[in-house]
């Protein structure tokens, strides 16, 4: 069960981070692109230089993410340093239930992304609980 749980969460994780990459390109930096890569079109009170790290800052999110599904997939098989492994574990799973309560307080709850952050916690947490 614990395999089938932080594997969900790290798959969860990365269609989160996808979905959070792809709509931020399509429905916010689309808009503020002067034909490169790099959005640089600022709009007060946004700079040029403002726009261009909003835009990195955006997709570390999703990098950050990446690296933590890869750490609950290294999770998911047997291990000999368990308390290595809690320890990954409780720490993308605070992680997670903090982003959470961040985005459900700053959008009202408007925004989705503190859903898939809320299920990747509940079922790191799952997963991360001793059975009894």
């Amino acid at each position: 069960m614990r395999t089938v749980l932080l594997m969900a969460a790290g798959g969860v994780l990365l269609l989160v981070g996808a979905i959070h990459s792809v709509l931020g390109e399509r429905l916010i930096f689309r808009r503020l692109r002067d034909g490169g890569v790099i959005p640089t079109a600022g709009a007060p009170p946004l700079q040029a230089r403002h726009v261009r790290i909003l835009w990195a800052t955006w997709h570390i999110v999703t990098l950050f993410g990446v690296a933590c599904a890869a750490m609950l997939f290294r999770n998911a098989a047997p291990s000999t340093n368990d308390a290595t492994q809690a320890f990954v574990e409780q720490a993308i799973a605070m992680a997670a239930a903090a982003s959470a309560l961040l985005v459900l307080v700053a959008t009202r709850g408007r925004h989705p992304g503190w859903i898939g952050l809320l299920v990747v916690a509940v079922l790191v947490w799952l997963a991360s609980t001793p059975v009894t």
